[in-house]
């Protein structure tokens, strides 16, 4: 009887140690990997990590700078935040781009740096956060980075007279990092 319990026990400690495992690898970035723009200045620590899952919209616009000439403008986010074992824990919409805990707190930003992202997907990001609004997860936020991006780019239809003011819808993912100083 105790030969049945024995292999158990290590069945169990065999498949704990997997989980482990897969939890160590659920870091979806390495500091040390990405472009010197979006890096954090030293002196900072991980606050929270989370997984926004949603829509960028963009508006069909005559360019600025060329009239007669349309494009697609980035009109705003809307999206969950996750924690990386896929519970909700805030939001992020805009104009202005704000990220908003479940808790009440939030945090705006400015945009201090961009670099490519995976074909066809948003650059990943290194953003200044303004001062929090309310007390909690987003208390002491200095820095958001927006990392491992999928989708999000400008909508591959046309952009024309004919579509001017249409608004498009695009799906993404990203990972935000939020930093606070240490």
């Amino acid at each position: 009887m105790n030969r049945p319990f024995a292999f158990s026990a290590a069945a169990a400690t065999l498949l704990l140690s997997a989980c482990t495992a897969m939890q160590g690898e659920r870091a979806m970035f390495s500091p040390a990997s990405l472009p010197d723009t979006v890096k954090v200045p030293a002196g900072h620590r991980v606050a929270m990590e989370t997984v926004g899952v949603g829509e960028l919209t963009y508006e069909c616009r005559e360019k600025q700078q060329g009239a007669g000439q349309f494009e697609w403008t980035f009109i705003g986010p809307d999206a969950v935040l996750n924690d990386r074992s896929g519970r909700r824990v805030g939001k992020y919409y805009g104009p202005p781009a704000t990220w908003e805990s479940t808790d009440g707190s939030k945090v705006t930003g400015a945009q201090l740096a961009t670099a490519p992202g995976a074909p066809g997907s948003i650059p990943i990001q290194l953003v200044k956060a303004n001062p929090a609004m309310g007390k909690g997860a987003m208390t002491g936020v200095t820095h958001i980075q927006r990392l491992a991006t999928k989708g999000g780019a400008a909508p591959a239809i046309p952009c024309d007279a004919g579509s001017k003011e249409r608004r498009q819808s695009v799906p993404y993912q990203a990972d935000y990092i939020f930093w606070s100083a240490q």
